[in-house]
């Protein structure tokens, strides 16, 4: 979900732009406004995780992912979108450090690097098909 939400939305751009009336630097707002939260919150979601615990921190990061992904979906208008990509974004950055330290400490020295190799295939599955999702959907 992470690496798919960083892509998916690059094809709809154009539509964006034309539904929403978007200008031209708006419209990269819409991308940058996740990647930005999402790196800038990477070690604080960790943190998170650490002080809080790793169940209660991945919930969250799913709540708030899955509200922002409803509240972007809903938008009418340019800075709803945006401020719905940066709330993705912090939740995405609350996540993706959680769901990696859950695979590293669930699993055994012996089965570790198979569920390590699986994870990285799902986020490199994600980000590669999320131009085609984003494709389809619009």
């Amino acid at each position: 979900m992470v690496t798919l939400d960083a892509s998916v939305v690059n094809v709809a751009l154009p539509d964006m732009r034309g539904d929403l009336g978007f200008s031209e630097p708006g419209l990269l707002w819409v991308v940058n406004a996740y990647t930005l939260v999402f790196g800038g919150f990477l070690l604080l979601g960790g943190r998170a995780a650490d002080f809080f615990g790793l169940r209660r921190v991945l919930w969250l990061g799913l709540g708030l992912f899955g509200l922002a992904s409803l509240a972007g979906g809903l938008a009418q208008a340019p800075p709803a979108l945006v401020a719905a990509r940066a709330v993705q974004g912090l939740g995405a950055a609350v996540l993706a450090p959680v769901a990696l330290t859950i695979v590293t400490t669930v699993f055994p020295a012996t089965g570790r690097a198979r569920a390590l190799g699986l994870w990285s295939a799902a986020g490199a599955a994600g980000g590669a098909s999320g131009v085609l999702i984003g494709g389809v959907l619009t």
